[in-house]
């Protein structure tokens, strides 16, 4: 009887011991799942403002090369002066969407987001030999964080873009409303995407820009479509994308369309 007693005893503290290590587990594993989060994050950060510090070093670069001219420079500069504050929202707005922060939200005309967009970027699509096709009705609306949905589209156009070197090719841009709901389209007449890359292409830090078989260039961090996904969803939105091999790639971004009542 002693003996058996003295196994339970003995099981018991076995078991003790396993649940307190269980836990000790559980919370290393839970530290490091944050700090995954706040390096993921970090690097998302990184790839938006290194997405605004391209146009911000062309701008710097015009003026520097025509200083004789003052106009040019002037409006070298106060475009520079509009991405440094635009720079700054998008850190403030991605800092918040990190803490998981409710931000504001506000009816903003869609054609006017997305032709800053291309305003920000300082680039002539027409030297990269493509056409910029936009078809968007001019009263459509979407209720969002303005910054946000910017960022959305500057990365599904710059992705675009870099689809499209050095061939060049058609980037396509349109949005209607449908039901309940606001359908944005970004097409290009790239070389498409791999089927075995399409279920993975949302996947943070999954790239298809290998270094040293991207026309890009940059061989990219993968980071730019997992920013997308975050925050659409966080817009109680879709994304999805349809692409095959040697006939592009088409983005299609799904919004609740605003309703009356929201300013």
């Amino acid at each position: 009887m002693a003996s058996i007693t003295e196994k339970r005893v003995c099981l018991h503290r076995q078991i003790k011991d396993q649940q307190q290590q269980n836990k000790a587990l559980k919370a290393q594993l839970n530290h490091l799942q944050h700090l995954a989060n706040i390096g993921t994050v970090s690097y998302m950060i990184a790839h938006e403002i290194n997405n605004l510090l391209t146009p911000l070093k062309s701008y710097a670069d015009l003026a520097l090369k025509n200083i004789d001219d003052k106009a040019l420079c002037e409006k070298s500069l106060q475009k520079t002066v509009q991405n440094c504050t635009r720079a700054s929202k998008v850190m403030e707005s991605m800092l918040a969407l990190a803490n998981n922060q409710t931000q504001e939200k506000k009816i903003a005309g869609l054609l006017s987001l997305v032709e800053e967009v291309f305003e920000c970027l300082c680039r002539d699509f027409r030297k990269d030999r493509i056409t910029v096709e936009i078809n968007i009705p001019a009263d459509l609306t979407v209720f969002a964080v303005p910054v946000q949905i910017q960022q959305v589209l500057m990365n599904l156009i710059l992705n675009a873009r870099q689809a499209m070197l050095p061939q060049g090719g058609v980037l396509s841009i349109g949005a209607d409303e449908k039901n309940d709901s606001l359908e944005i389209e970004i097409k290009d007449t790239g070389p498409g995407i791999k089927p075995a890359n399409l279920e993975r292409i949302f996947e943070p830090f999954f790239t298809t820009k290998k270094d040293g078989n991207s026309t890009s260039e940059n061989s990219g961090a993968g980071l730019g479509l997992a920013f997308c996904k975050r925050v659409v969803e966080g817009h109680d939105g879709l994304i999805s994308v349809e692409s095959r091999p040697d006939h592009g790639t088409k983005f299609r971004i799904i919004l609740p369309k605003p309703q009356s009542g929201q300013k």
